[in-house]
Protein backbone atom coordinates (compact mmCIF):
# COMPACT_ATOMS: atom_id res chain seq x y z
CA UNK A 1 0.00 0.00 0.00
CA UNK A 2 1.32 3.54 -1.15
CA UNK A 3 0.51 4.92 2.82
CA UNK A 4 1.86 1.98 4.26
CA UNK A 5 5.44 2.49 2.13
CA UNK A 6 5.23 6.53 3.39
CA UNK A 7 4.40 5.11 6.98
CA UNK A 8 7.33 2.98 7.02
CA UNK A 9 9.82 5.59 5.36
CA UNK A 10 8.77 8.15 8.03
CA UNK A 11 8.88 5.87 10.91
CA UNK A 12 11.95 4.49 10.24
CA UNK A 13 13.49 7.65 10.83
CA UNK A 14 12.99 7.02 14.43
CA UNK A 15 15.10 4.12 14.54
CA UNK A 16 17.13 3.81 17.61
CA UNK A 17 19.69 0.89 16.90
CA UNK A 18 23.41 0.71 16.96
CA UNK A 19 25.33 2.40 16.67
CA UNK A 20 23.84 5.58 18.16
CA UNK A 21 22.36 3.53 20.87
CA UNK A 22 24.10 3.97 24.52
CA UNK A 23 22.97 3.76 28.07
CA UNK A 24 20.40 6.14 28.11
CA UNK A 25 20.56 6.79 32.15
CA UNK A 26 19.67 10.44 33.87
CA UNK A 27 22.66 11.20 34.73
CA UNK A 28 24.01 11.13 31.31
CA UNK A 29 21.65 13.38 30.12
CA UNK A 30 22.79 16.68 30.11
CA UNK A 31 21.08 19.04 28.07
CA UNK A 32 22.50 22.89 27.76
CA UNK A 33 21.14 25.06 30.94
CA UNK A 34 20.54 27.84 28.79
CA UNK A 35 18.62 25.88 26.56
CA UNK A 36 16.27 24.85 29.17
CA UNK A 37 15.72 28.67 30.15
CA UNK A 38 15.17 29.73 26.64
CA UNK A 39 12.51 27.24 25.95
CA UNK A 40 11.27 28.19 29.43
CA UNK A 41 11.09 31.72 28.24
CA UNK A 42 9.49 30.95 24.88
CA UNK A 43 6.75 29.13 26.44
CA UNK A 44 6.01 32.14 28.70
CA UNK A 45 6.19 34.48 25.72
CA UNK A 46 4.24 32.39 23.79
CA UNK A 47 1.66 31.61 25.84
CA UNK A 48 1.09 35.38 27.81
CA UNK A 49 -0.91 36.70 25.03
CA UNK A 50 -1.93 33.16 23.33
CA UNK A 51 -1.77 35.36 19.96
CA UNK A 52 -0.23 34.68 16.37
CA UNK A 53 2.17 37.59 17.24
CA UNK A 54 2.68 35.86 20.69
CA UNK A 55 3.02 32.53 19.36
CA UNK A 56 5.43 34.02 16.79
CA UNK A 57 7.50 35.56 18.76
CA UNK A 58 8.43 32.24 20.89
CA UNK A 59 9.01 30.47 17.97
CA UNK A 60 11.36 33.04 16.91
CA UNK A 61 13.46 32.42 20.10
CA UNK A 62 13.59 28.94 19.73
CA UNK A 63 14.81 29.18 16.14
CA UNK A 64 17.36 31.55 17.78
CA UNK A 65 18.42 29.20 20.77
CA UNK A 66 18.14 26.20 18.09
CA UNK A 67 20.36 27.45 15.51
CA UNK A 68 22.89 27.96 18.70
CA UNK A 69 23.34 24.72 20.06
CA UNK A 70 26.13 21.79 19.35
CA UNK A 71 24.76 18.98 21.09
CA UNK A 72 22.09 17.21 19.32
CA UNK A 73 20.32 16.35 22.78
CA UNK A 74 19.99 20.09 23.63
CA UNK A 75 19.14 20.71 19.48
CA UNK A 76 16.54 17.87 20.08
CA UNK A 77 15.00 19.61 23.19
CA UNK A 78 14.29 22.96 21.42
CA UNK A 79 12.93 21.10 18.38
CA UNK A 80 10.90 19.50 20.90
CA UNK A 81 9.26 22.45 22.10
CA UNK A 82 8.72 23.84 18.87
CA UNK A 83 6.66 21.04 18.13
CA UNK A 84 4.66 21.14 20.98
CA UNK A 85 4.00 25.13 20.25
CA UNK A 86 3.20 24.39 16.49
CA UNK A 87 0.81 21.83 17.68
CA UNK A 88 -0.83 24.28 20.53
CA UNK A 89 -1.70 26.62 16.98
CA UNK A 90 -2.88 23.92 15.28
CA UNK A 91 -0.02 23.58 12.92
CA UNK A 92 0.21 20.07 13.33
CA UNK A 93 2.47 19.54 9.73
CA UNK A 94 5.01 22.13 10.50
CA UNK A 95 4.80 20.33 14.14
CA UNK A 96 5.91 16.60 12.45
CA UNK A 97 8.47 18.62 10.17
CA UNK A 98 10.05 19.14 13.91
CA UNK A 99 9.71 16.25 15.06
CA UNK A 100 11.61 14.06 11.98
CA UNK A 101 13.90 16.77 12.12
CA UNK A 102 15.10 15.22 15.32
CA UNK A 103 16.03 11.85 13.88
CA UNK A 104 18.80 13.80 11.88
CA UNK A 105 20.41 14.63 14.55
CA UNK A 106 22.03 11.20 15.75
CA UNK A 107 20.78 12.17 19.68
CA UNK A 108 22.09 9.80 22.11
CA UNK A 109 19.14 10.23 24.73
CA UNK A 110 16.43 7.86 24.02
CA UNK A 111 14.00 8.97 26.66
CA UNK A 112 14.06 11.98 24.21
CA UNK A 113 13.62 10.18 21.23
CA UNK A 114 10.54 8.35 22.41
CA UNK A 115 8.87 11.43 23.62
CA UNK A 116 9.48 12.72 19.85
CA UNK A 117 8.19 9.26 18.63
CA UNK A 118 5.21 9.43 21.25
CA UNK A 119 4.31 13.56 20.10
CA UNK A 120 4.85 12.25 15.96
CA UNK A 121 2.50 9.40 16.62
CA UNK A 122 0.08 11.21 18.30
CA UNK A 123 -0.04 14.52 15.77
CA UNK A 124 -0.66 11.50 13.17
CA UNK A 125 -3.31 10.50 14.72
CA UNK A 126 -5.08 13.89 15.16
CA UNK A 127 -4.99 14.32 11.92
CA UNK A 128 -6.19 10.71 10.77
CA UNK A 129 -3.58 8.94 9.63
CA UNK A 130 -3.30 5.65 11.61
CA UNK A 131 -1.08 3.50 9.63
CA UNK A 132 1.71 5.92 9.78
CA UNK A 133 1.03 6.02 13.63
CA UNK A 134 0.96 2.64 13.87
CA UNK A 135 4.14 2.09 11.94
CA UNK A 136 5.70 4.85 14.04
CA UNK A 137 4.73 2.61 17.20
CA UNK A 138 6.00 -0.80 15.96
CA UNK A 139 9.71 0.77 14.82
CA UNK A 140 9.40 2.05 18.17
CA UNK A 141 8.44 -1.08 19.95
CA UNK A 142 11.21 -3.21 17.44
CA UNK A 143 14.48 -0.69 18.29
CA UNK A 144 13.46 -0.88 21.89
CA UNK A 145 13.73 -4.58 22.27
CA UNK A 146 16.57 -4.71 20.59
CA UNK A 147 18.27 -2.10 22.63
CA UNK A 148 16.89 -3.98 26.36
CA UNK A 149 20.36 -4.59 27.34
CA UNK A 150 22.13 -1.15 26.55
CA UNK A 151 19.20 0.61 28.39
CA UNK A 152 19.23 -1.23 31.66
CA UNK A 153 16.92 0.24 34.18
CA UNK A 154 15.82 3.08 32.36
CA UNK A 155 14.13 0.01 29.70
CA UNK A 156 10.76 -0.79 31.77
CA UNK A 157 9.27 2.77 31.81
CA UNK A 158 10.17 3.44 28.13
CA UNK A 159 8.79 -0.27 26.73
CA UNK A 160 5.58 0.45 28.49
CA UNK A 161 5.35 3.93 27.49
CA UNK A 162 5.88 2.74 24.01
CA UNK A 163 3.69 -0.73 24.82
CA UNK A 164 0.59 2.21 25.52
CA UNK A 165 0.97 4.20 22.63
CA UNK A 166 0.73 1.40 20.38
CA UNK A 167 -2.36 0.30 22.49
CA UNK A 168 -3.78 3.49 21.92
CA UNK A 169 -3.51 3.32 18.19
CA UNK A 170 -5.24 0.18 18.80
CA UNK A 171 -7.92 1.55 20.63
CA UNK A 172 -8.57 4.21 17.74
CA UNK A 173 -8.80 1.51 15.05
CA UNK A 174 -11.52 -0.15 17.16
CA UNK A 175 -9.17 -3.46 18.06
CA UNK A 176 -9.78 -4.08 21.24
CA UNK A 177 -8.21 -7.39 21.94
CA UNK A 178 -4.86 -6.10 20.26
CA UNK A 179 -5.04 -3.00 21.91
CA UNK A 180 -5.66 -5.27 25.56
CA UNK A 181 -2.42 -7.33 24.62
CA UNK A 182 -0.43 -4.12 24.45
CA UNK A 183 -1.25 -2.68 27.97
CA UNK A 184 -1.08 -6.51 29.41
CA UNK A 185 1.72 -6.89 31.89
CA UNK A 186 2.80 -3.34 31.66
CA UNK A 187 0.43 -1.71 34.39
CA UNK A 188 2.51 -1.26 36.93
CA UNK A 189 5.02 1.19 34.47
CA UNK A 190 2.79 3.23 33.32
CA UNK A 191 2.89 5.76 35.38
CA UNK A 192 0.86 9.06 35.39
CA UNK A 193 1.53 10.38 32.21
CA UNK A 194 0.35 9.40 28.59
CA UNK A 195 0.16 5.43 29.02
CA UNK A 196 -1.37 6.01 32.02
CA UNK A 197 -3.92 7.84 30.45
CA UNK A 198 -4.46 5.29 27.66
CA UNK A 199 -4.75 2.39 29.55
CA UNK A 200 -7.54 4.17 31.52
CA UNK A 201 -9.40 5.15 28.40
CA UNK A 202 -9.09 1.35 27.50
CA UNK A 203 -10.51 0.60 30.73
CA UNK A 204 -13.10 2.87 30.21
CA UNK A 205 -14.11 1.65 26.89
CA UNK A 206 -14.26 -1.76 28.14
CA UNK A 207 -16.82 -0.42 31.26
CA UNK A 208 -14.43 -1.37 34.16
CA UNK A 209 -15.72 2.16 35.40
CA UNK A 210 -14.42 1.93 38.86
CA UNK A 211 -10.45 1.25 37.84
CA UNK A 212 -10.27 3.68 34.96
CA UNK A 213 -11.95 6.32 37.18
CA UNK A 214 -9.16 5.91 39.95
CA UNK A 215 -6.32 6.04 36.99
CA UNK A 216 -7.96 8.98 35.77
CA UNK A 217 -7.65 10.83 39.40
CA UNK A 218 -4.26 9.40 39.91
CA UNK A 219 -2.93 11.04 36.41
CA UNK A 220 -5.16 14.41 37.10
CA UNK A 221 -3.73 14.24 40.88
CA UNK A 222 0.36 13.24 39.51
CA UNK A 223 0.99 15.89 36.85
CA UNK A 224 4.32 17.30 38.23
CA UNK A 225 3.79 21.32 39.06
CA UNK A 226 7.62 21.18 37.21
CA UNK A 227 6.85 20.43 33.65
CA UNK A 228 10.43 21.81 32.20
CA UNK A 229 12.81 19.54 30.02
CA UNK A 230 15.30 18.73 32.03
CA UNK A 231 14.08 15.07 33.28
CA UNK A 232 14.74 13.22 30.31
CA UNK A 233 12.23 10.55 31.65
CA UNK A 234 8.96 13.06 31.64
CA UNK A 235 9.63 14.73 28.43
CA UNK A 236 6.29 14.83 26.47
CA UNK A 237 5.62 17.16 23.94
CA UNK A 238 3.30 17.96 20.51
CA UNK A 239 -0.26 17.05 21.89
CA UNK A 240 1.02 14.52 24.32
CA UNK A 241 2.39 17.41 26.34
CA UNK A 242 1.91 17.70 30.10
CA UNK A 243 -1.17 20.07 29.94
CA UNK A 244 -2.47 18.10 27.06
CA UNK A 245 -2.35 15.11 29.65
CA UNK A 246 -4.17 16.83 32.13
CA UNK A 247 -6.62 18.50 30.16
CA UNK A 248 -7.31 15.13 28.32
CA UNK A 249 -7.89 12.92 31.98
CA UNK A 250 -10.41 15.57 33.11
CA UNK A 251 -12.28 15.43 30.41
CA UNK A 252 -12.70 11.69 30.33
CA UNK A 253 -12.93 11.47 33.62
CA UNK A 254 -16.64 13.64 33.51
CA UNK A 255 -17.21 12.12 30.68
CA UNK A 256 -17.02 8.72 33.01
CA UNK A 257 -18.69 10.20 35.70
CA UNK A 258 -21.69 11.10 32.59
CA UNK A 259 -21.69 7.53 31.88
CA UNK A 260 -21.98 6.16 35.16
CA UNK A 261 -24.98 8.61 35.61
CA UNK A 262 -23.32 11.13 38.33
CA UNK A 263 -24.23 14.09 35.97
CA UNK A 264 -23.47 16.74 39.08
CA UNK A 265 -19.91 15.77 39.00
CA UNK A 266 -19.59 15.04 35.49
CA UNK A 267 -20.90 18.79 34.60
CA UNK A 268 -18.89 19.77 37.39
CA UNK A 269 -15.64 18.42 36.13
CA UNK A 270 -16.66 18.96 32.45
CA UNK A 271 -16.97 22.46 33.32
CA UNK A 272 -13.22 22.53 34.99
CA UNK A 273 -12.08 21.00 31.62
CA UNK A 274 -13.77 24.04 29.58
CA UNK A 275 -12.38 26.56 32.02
CA UNK A 276 -8.84 24.92 31.67
CA UNK A 277 -9.47 24.71 27.41
CA UNK A 278 -9.97 28.36 27.20
CA UNK A 279 -7.51 29.29 29.55
CA UNK A 280 -4.69 26.95 27.64
CA UNK A 281 -5.46 27.88 24.18
CA UNK A 282 -7.80 30.94 24.22
CA UNK A 283 -12.13 31.66 23.90
CA UNK A 284 -11.85 30.61 20.36
CA UNK A 285 -9.74 27.24 19.68
CA UNK A 286 -11.20 24.20 18.62
CA UNK A 287 -10.38 22.17 21.44
CA UNK A 288 -12.90 24.14 23.30
CA UNK A 289 -15.49 22.62 20.67
CA UNK A 290 -14.38 19.66 21.62
CA UNK A 291 -15.16 20.03 25.48
CA UNK A 292 -18.32 21.78 24.54
CA UNK A 293 -19.74 18.41 22.45
CA UNK A 294 -18.83 16.51 25.73
CA UNK A 295 -21.01 18.40 27.40
CA UNK A 296 -23.62 18.80 25.37
CA UNK A 297 -23.49 14.78 25.45
CA UNK A 298 -23.56 14.51 28.82
CA UNK A 299 -26.81 16.73 28.94
CA UNK A 300 -28.48 14.25 26.05
CA UNK A 301 -27.32 11.31 28.51
CA UNK A 302 -28.90 12.88 31.80
CA UNK A 303 -32.47 14.05 29.93
CA UNK A 304 -32.44 10.21 28.59
CA UNK A 305 -31.98 8.51 32.28
CA UNK A 306 -34.19 10.95 34.15
CA UNK A 307 -36.84 11.34 31.32
CA UNK A 308 -36.06 14.98 31.01
CA UNK A 309 -35.44 17.70 28.45
CA UNK A 310 -32.34 20.28 27.81
CA UNK A 311 -33.05 20.73 23.94
CA UNK A 312 -32.24 24.22 24.71
CA UNK A 313 -29.34 23.91 26.06
CA UNK A 314 -28.31 20.97 23.83
CA UNK A 315 -29.07 22.82 20.74
CA UNK A 316 -27.16 25.88 21.92
CA UNK A 317 -23.73 23.84 23.03
CA UNK A 318 -23.82 21.67 19.60
CA UNK A 319 -24.36 25.11 17.52
CA UNK A 320 -21.06 26.98 19.56
CA UNK A 321 -19.44 23.72 18.96
CA UNK A 322 -19.77 23.10 15.68
CA UNK A 323 -18.51 26.58 14.84
CA UNK A 324 -15.54 26.37 17.01
CA UNK A 325 -14.52 22.92 15.35
CA UNK A 326 -15.19 25.34 12.08
CA UNK A 327 -17.81 21.99 10.53
CA UNK A 328 -17.63 22.16 6.96
CA UNK A 329 -21.27 23.30 5.16
CA UNK A 330 -23.94 20.98 5.27
CA UNK A 331 -24.11 21.27 1.47
CA UNK A 332 -20.75 20.30 0.90
CA UNK A 333 -19.95 16.37 0.15
CA UNK A 334 -18.48 14.61 3.25
CA UNK A 335 -15.74 13.20 0.60
CA UNK A 336 -14.40 16.60 -0.22
CA UNK A 337 -14.69 17.88 3.18
CA UNK A 338 -10.91 16.94 4.28
CA UNK A 339 -11.21 18.63 7.78
CA UNK A 340 -9.56 17.92 11.13
CA UNK A 341 -11.82 16.16 14.10
CA UNK A 342 -14.06 14.93 11.16
CA UNK A 343 -15.68 12.07 13.71
CA UNK A 344 -15.80 14.86 16.31
CA UNK A 345 -17.80 16.86 14.46
CA UNK A 346 -20.04 13.69 12.83
CA UNK A 347 -20.68 13.04 16.67
CA UNK A 348 -21.76 16.76 17.06
CA UNK A 349 -24.15 17.11 13.83
CA UNK A 350 -25.48 13.65 15.18
CA UNK A 351 -26.58 15.16 18.55
CA UNK A 352 -27.78 18.30 16.99
CA UNK A 353 -29.91 16.76 14.44
CA UNK A 354 -31.67 14.59 17.08
CA UNK A 355 -32.78 18.13 18.66
CA UNK A 356 -34.21 18.95 15.31
CA UNK A 357 -35.51 16.22 14.49
CA UNK A 358 -38.09 16.03 17.43
CA UNK A 359 -39.49 19.35 16.49
CA UNK A 360 -41.86 19.38 13.87
CA UNK A 361 -40.99 22.70 11.78
CA UNK A 362 -37.52 21.64 12.17
CA UNK A 363 -37.40 17.84 11.35
CA UNK A 364 -36.00 18.71 7.24
CA UNK A 365 -33.00 20.22 8.62
CA UNK A 366 -32.22 17.73 11.05
CA UNK A 367 -32.46 15.09 8.40
CA UNK A 368 -30.33 16.83 6.54
CA UNK A 369 -27.83 16.98 9.25
CA UNK A 370 -28.12 13.39 10.51
CA UNK A 371 -27.64 12.48 6.85
CA UNK A 372 -24.22 14.41 6.72
CA UNK A 373 -23.38 13.10 10.15
CA UNK A 374 -23.67 9.44 9.33
CA UNK A 375 -22.12 9.62 6.31
CA UNK A 376 -19.24 11.53 8.13
CA UNK A 377 -18.46 9.24 10.49
CA UNK A 378 -15.59 6.78 10.14
CA UNK A 379 -15.36 5.23 14.08
CA UNK A 380 -14.33 1.73 13.63
CA UNK A 381 -15.21 0.40 16.87
CA UNK A 382 -19.17 1.68 17.50
CA UNK A 383 -21.94 3.31 15.24
CA UNK A 384 -22.92 7.37 15.58
CA UNK A 385 -26.48 5.48 16.89
CA UNK A 386 -24.20 3.19 19.54
CA UNK A 387 -22.12 6.85 20.50
CA UNK A 388 -25.37 8.67 21.06
CA UNK A 389 -27.38 6.26 22.81
CA UNK A 390 -25.65 5.17 25.28
CA UNK A 391 -27.09 2.26 27.17
CA UNK A 392 -26.46 0.87 31.16
CA UNK A 393 -26.46 -2.59 29.28
CA UNK A 394 -22.82 -4.39 30.20
CA UNK A 395 -22.27 -5.56 26.78
CA UNK A 396 -23.33 -2.24 25.06
CA UNK A 397 -20.50 0.25 23.89
CA UNK A 398 -19.68 3.87 24.99
CA UNK A 399 -18.06 6.62 23.10
CA UNK A 400 -14.90 8.52 24.59
CA UNK A 401 -13.60 11.97 23.33
CA UNK A 402 -9.74 12.02 23.79
CA UNK A 403 -8.83 15.86 23.61
CA UNK A 404 -5.00 15.14 23.14
CA UNK A 405 -5.77 13.50 19.37
CA UNK A 406 -9.22 14.89 19.12
CA UNK A 407 -10.60 11.89 18.59
CA UNK A 408 -13.43 9.21 19.44
CA UNK A 409 -12.29 5.91 20.60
Amino acid sequence: MPMLNLATKLARGFSFSPPFVRLFSTHQFNPNPVALQMIDYAFSLSRSHKSDESYGQGLLVLEQCESNQHDANSKGLVLLAMSSLLSERGNSVEAIEKLNTIKDLKVSSFPLRVAATEALAGLHLELGEDDISSVIADVCLNDLDASKLELGYGFGSLDARARSLKGLVELVAGNRDSSQSYFKGVEDNLGIGNGGLSYAEFLHATRDFATAKQLYQNVIEGIPENKDYSDPYKLAAGNMAWEDILLAATCALGQLESHMGNFSDAEEILTRALTMTEERFGPHHPKIGIILTCIALMFRHKATVERSSSLMVQEGLYRRALELLKAPQLETEVEQAKVCRKDIIALARGGYAETLCVQQNRKAAGEQMKSWAESAWQNRRLSLAEALDISSEPSSKIPIIDARISRVL
